[in-house]
């Protein structure tokens, strides 16, 4: 039995579709309700948080999705992963990011750091998955373009290769199913780097109606976000968004690796998703 942590998120929705299909039993864990998820499927209110619980969550699971809800600045990385290991656990999938390699020094990401050395000091099979932003981040812009048609935002021409997060869930999937990735560091991106600019043009070919785009500088767009994000976390973001390092706009190899298939473009991200802009 595999157990999704997550599994009501970006990632973690796809990935239960993915292994349901595959015919794996397969537990949802979420702090929300989750609904429409696959027959058979069995789903587990739980909060990695609550570390009295944790037991329960990972009860009966051969393989764990583990997958940290915002920054996880609550949460007990090595109390979390011993529990999975007591619990009978033998393989964990760790859904981190590229920025714990590239911004070794980020304060937001410590507790990804905690996580990696505790899944890869468990002894027992591990895989950590570092991917890169993620193209759905652009639903942020998805009010505006509903109501004005217009995205405003920094940087508009720095270039990254979003990931399609459900090439994430596809690399999850092997991952948990087949051994042959244990001990592996992937990096996840999307085929091409593109800019906030080149990602609105997509958005408005996916809605079939132009969408005008407004520079913003970082510091509106720092304004915006701490409203709903820590202020470590938005620094974070749009130092990356602003001054990427080469390795961040560099396209890894390590989807198309796994999944033997090129990784989706933005383009495909917004035209599955042209509803929630419409």
């Amino acid at each position: 039995m595999i157990v999704v942590t997550g599994a009501t998120g970006n990632v973690g929705r796809p990935l239960v579709e993915l292994l349901a299909a595959a015919g794996e039993q397969v537990t949802a864990v979420s702090r929300r309700p989750a609904t429409g998820l696959p027959a058979g499927v069995t789903h587990r209110p739980g909060d990695l948080a609550d570390v009295a619980e944790l037991k329960g969550l990972f009860e009966g699971a051969d393989a764990v999705y583990l997958l940290v809800a915002g920054l996880g600045a609550e949460l007990r990385p090595r109390e979390i992963v011993a529990a999975a290991v007591a619990a009978g656990v033998r393989r964990i999938v760790f859904q981190s990011s590229q920025l714990v390699g590239t911004r070794t020094g980020s304060v937001s990401h410590e507790i990804l750091r905690g996580f990696e050395a505790a899944v890869r000091g468990s002894g027992v099979d591990w895989t950590v998955l570092r991917p890169g932003g993620f193209a759905s981040n652009a639903v942020l812009w998805a009010e505006r373009v509903r109501s004005a048609r217009t995205v405003a935002a920094p940087f508009p021409d720095v270039a990254l290769p979003v990931v399609d997060p459900e090439d994430v869930a596809g690399v999850a999937a092997e991952a948990l199913r087949d051994p042959v990735h244990a001990g592996r560091t992937y990096v996840l991106t999307g085929p091409v780097a593109v800019s906030p600019r080149e990602q609105v043009r997509a958005l408005a070919k996916a809605v079939g109606e132009p969408v005008a785009f407004v520079a913003q500088s970082a510091g509106e767009a720092r304004s915006r976000l701490v409203r709903f994000l820590p202020e470590d976390a938005v620094d974070g973001m749009l130092s990356v968004m602003g001054e990427p390092s080469a390795e961040e706009q560099r396209v890894s190899p390590d989807v198309a690796g796994v999944l033997g298939r090129a990784p989706r473009p933005f383009s495909a991200w917004a035209a599955r998703n042209a509803p929630a802009f419409t």
